[in-house]
């Protein structure tokens, strides 16, 4: 039996620009974090006395199967396409965290997934190999219409500054900032639920088509501008009030990606958080629901709180280090 441990994420800046269709041509950057909340995977092979069943899969539902090709989940059916894995198995997904939600439980699963069957074949994989695996996985066998910073930062955690380029290729930087830094954007971080659960697909699809055919030209090049912007100042340590006003320029160019990623309601949200003292914030993921973040003082936090007394989950925030981890292995 093998469990996994695989941190969910939260982009700061630059999301948008780790889309193929963009990066390819202009070039790409990111920052973000592994967040302290997981995906868990358990992983083992199906005793063979289950003769009503090969393979059995429980998540938000309970799959039994004879074949492998009639699994409906689509990360489990690519995972075990891709790794041939063909003898009977049993998968069991929990998570910390609501999925389709922003966060990219999506991703953090297929890397979860993978890295609890290389274990399960008593295979050492790196955190760059978990990553594109995850990406042929979603993008190439399940024709997903996905970015690579979900992947990249499951399988990494961190604060890192992803940089995309030309080719497909990429690479992870960590941010080395010093502890007390670190804790300290900790505490300045709001982190919320909308309450609205959604696919990202749609606003996601909308997004690339919009990049191909060259609409959002002029954002995506400002996003990545403020990226590189945000990486000097938190390089240099400078106050959370200047990552807020360039949290809030990012977010107002994001909302103009794609129709439907912001909504009424969530402009009324983000607008009422920064009258009662937030920074800059953001709708996290492709947008149209799922989590929401604010930088702002920590003695404000209460009082946002109150303002968005719609909201009625909200979440530690906490930065993952680890990325990917198999947290229990048992051969036997």
């Amino acid at each position: 039996m093998i469990i996994t441990r695989t941190p969910y994420r939260l982009s700061f800046f630059g999301g948008g620009t780790d889309y193929n269709p963009w990066f390819e041509e202009n070039r790409g950057t990111v920052l973000a974090v592994g967040l302290a909340h997981y995906c868990y995977l358990t992983v083992r092979h199906l005793p063979p006395f289950f003769s009503e069943h090969s393979s059995r899969i429980v998540y938000s539902k309970i799959e039994s199967v004879k074949n492998h090709t009639e699994i409906k989940h689509p990360s489990v059916r690519g995972c075990l396409q891709y790794l041939k894995v063909y003898d009977g198995i049993e998968i069991h997904h929990d998570g910390d965290l609501p999925a389709r939600s922003g966060i990219g439980s999506s991703s953090s699963f297929t890397v979860g997934l993978l890295h609890a069957l290389h274990a399960l074949r008593q295979r050492m994989v790196s955190s760059k190999q978990l990553a594109e695996e995850a990406i042929h996985v979603e993008q190439k066998l399940l024709g997903e219409s996905v970015g690579v910073q979900d992947q990249i930062m499951a399988a990494h955690g961190g604060f890192r500054l992803l940089e995309l380029g030309t080719g497909s290729k990429w690479s992870v930087k960590s941010l080395l900032l010093p502890k007390d830094y670190l804790h300290d954007l900790e505490r300045h971080v709001l982190l919320g639920f909308s309450g609205i659960s959604r696919t990202a697909q749609h606003h996601a699809k909308n997004k690339m088509d919009n990049i191909k055919q060259g609409k959002t030209n002029e954002e995506l090049q400002t996003i990545s501008g403020l990226a590189q912007e945000a990486l000097k100042a938190f390089q240099g340590e400078f106050g959370f009030e200047k990552i807020g006003m360039l949290l809030d320029q990012s977010w107002q160019q994001k909302r103009r990606l794609a129709v439907g990623v912001s909504t009424d309601w969530m402009d009324d949200l983000y607008s009422t958080a920064i009258r009662h003292g937030a920074f800059g914030g953001k709708l996290m993921g492709a947008g149209g629901g799922g989590f929401f973040f604010f930088l702002a003082p920590p003695n404000q936090h209460e009082k946002i709180r109150k303002a968005l007394s719609k909201i009625k989950v909200w979440v530690p925030f906490k930065i993952d280090h680890a990325g990917s981890k198999v947290i229990f292995f048992n051969d036997s």
